[in-house]
């Protein structure tokens, strides 16, 4: 006897339902992902993100004019800085020029040349060379040079200490030209406030307004993270009485501490479409800012 079509002693086979169609390049791989450009079905792992939904390896490939796969993004840090290997690089390289100027001026500085050449000092008359020396004279290198000078071991210590602890995290978290940026705009910035209100033949030398740049962003890196701002606030409090109960020269700290919460503002809360056009155009107003202001004193002082 004759057996129905359909199956075996006049059963029918149970239908055979279909699922979504496998990836393309997966095909083991159900998905209910198509390409927006090519509508092929695509899984997870070949999911490539696009204005308006996703697109497929392929025209990703395409559309970019390369041929080979796009590159995944690389991580960045808080200010969109590329994340290093060694977070800590430039602090520990800012933190060895100082040291390494220090350990020349006690090994060669006998008579206290050297930093009589490198200090800051707005205009004197130096009885040695007899001649008048100074900013105000053309030497504007004093600006930066007594950033990085320092006398004292006490004085070197203090500032050294306060590189580290506030220096690495603030490197993590900007980036290595962020930074950098940061370190010398704060240190210039103090020296340029010296210059302006400390008695012009009065010498003045050393890191403090770099340091208090690196405690003013701090404070706003802090804040931006939603930290606890108590012991950031403390620190800065305890420095600022130390600064001028102490006798010594205030203004850098002031300064160096303006600039680099100002740079630190616009370095962590630039918005990422117009993010660099942000961060270095607000670095580059607080520079100008230091700049006014040493010729300002110049003028006035010539």
């Amino acid at each position: 006897m004759e057996q129905p079509p359909g199956g075996h002693g006049g059963q029918d086979q149970p239908a055979v339902t279909e699922g979504p169609p496998g990836c393309y390049r997966h095909p083991d791989r159900r998905t209910g992902i198509s390409c927006t450009r090519c509508e092929r079905p695509i899984c997870p792992e070949c999911m490539v993100s696009a204005s308006v939904g996703f697109q497929c390896p392929d025209c990703v490939r395409r559309g970019s004019g390369t041929d080979h796969a796009p590159a995944a993004a690389r991580p960045r840090t808080l200010a969109g800085g590329t994340i290093a290997a060694d977070p800590r690089l430039l602090t520990k390289i800012l933190l060895a020029i100082n040291v390494a100027v220090f350990i020349a001026v006690l090994a060669v500085d006998d008579h206290g040349r050297l930093v009589g050449d490198l200090d800051l000092i707005g205009l004197a008359y130096n009885p040695e060379l007899g001649q008048v020396v100074g900013v105000a004279d053309g030497q504007w290198y004093r600006l930066l040079t007594a950033v990085f000078l320092h006398q004292e071991l006490w004085h070197i210590a203090f500032n050294m200490l306060g590189l580290w602890w506030l220096g690495g995290p603030l490197e993590a978290a900007l980036g290595r030209v962020r930074f950098l940026a940061l370190y010398l705009i704060s240190g210039l910035a103090g020296s340029a406030l010296t210059y302006l209100i400390a008695p012009p033949n009065g010498p003045s030398l050393g890191a403090s307004g770099a340091i208090f740049g690196l405690l003013g962003a701090t404070a706003v890196v802090v804040r931006r993270l939603n930290y606890d701002m108590r012991p950031v606030i403390i620190l800065l409090v305890l420095n600022l009485l130390f600064s001028f109960r102490s006798g010594i020269a205030w203004q850098a700290h002031v300064g160096g501490l303006v600039a680099g919460t100002l740079i630190a503002i616009g370095m962590t809360h630039a918005p990422r479409e117009h993010r660099a056009l942000v961060q270095y155009g607000t670095s580059a107003l607080v520079l100008a800012a230091t700049i006014v202001i040493v010729v300002v004193r110049t003028a006035s002082l010539t």
